[in-house]
């Protein structure tokens, strides 16, 4: 759904020559390349098995990928796509998924990557987003039929089925009530790293998402 560009419009902190993912070192021509289909495959699926993520993760992954190139003004390139991608991951995960996945578990999976650096590359992302993770269930079902029909004219299998009514309003609520706790909590990220890790809690917490 994307095509991967010249890195002009990029960020260093996602730029993976200067925080790489890995003690291997970046070839050279790592910035120029543009990765082949099976390598951004396996990338996500790697990450989604070894975390647990659902499917529907995914989709809240695209919505926030698709923002955040949106809002920054950011282009996928060939230096940047994977800490792109492990970014909006993240959030996802944290916004959606039942069982949330700690940055230190991430740590787990990329054994490379050091925690600190997650929780800036998050702190950054968030920002960037200008805090914006609220996914209302009009833009999960734009998404999501909007993959369904990619998949049919590629003749791929799409298993998954749209959302019920209970299952969009708890995204809502969810999204909506992180959002509410990362702008709280967005004076404090002036001052140390903030990490997503903190809404966890509340979000456990709260009855009436469950």
């Amino acid at each position: 759904m994307f095509a991967l560009r010249d890195s002009d419009r990029s960020l260093d902190i996602f730029d993976e020559k200067l925080h790489p993912l890995s003690r291997e070192p970046v070839p050279d021509d790592y910035s120029y390349v543009d990765p082949e289909h099976k390598l951004i495959y396996r990338f996500v699926r790697t990450l989604f098995s070894a975390a647990q993520l659902t499917a529907e993760c995914a989709i809240v992954t695209l919505v926030y990928l698709e923002r955040l190139l949106t809002y920054a003004e950011l282009d996928i390139c060939p230096a940047n796509w994977k800490r792109i991608i492990l970014g909006a991951i993240l959030l996802a995960s944290k916004v959606w998924d039942d069982q949330a996945v700690w940055n230190v578990d991430y740590c787990q999976i990329l054994k490379d990557i050091t925690v600190e650096d997650m929780n800036e590359m998050e702190r950054q992302f968030l920002e960037l987003l200008q805090f914006n993770i609220n996914v209302p269930a009009s833009v999960y079902a734009k998404y999501y039929f909007d993959l369904r029909q990619l998949a049919d004219d590629n003749n791929l299998s799409f298993p998954l089925e749209p959302l019920n009514n209970q299952r969009a309003q708890k995204l809502e609520a969810i999204s909506r009530l992180c959002e509410d706790k990362y702008k709280d909590l967005s004076r404090a990220a002036m001052r140390r790293s903030l990490s997503a890790d903190n809404l966890i809690g509340v979000r456990r917490s709260n009855a009436v998402l469950s």
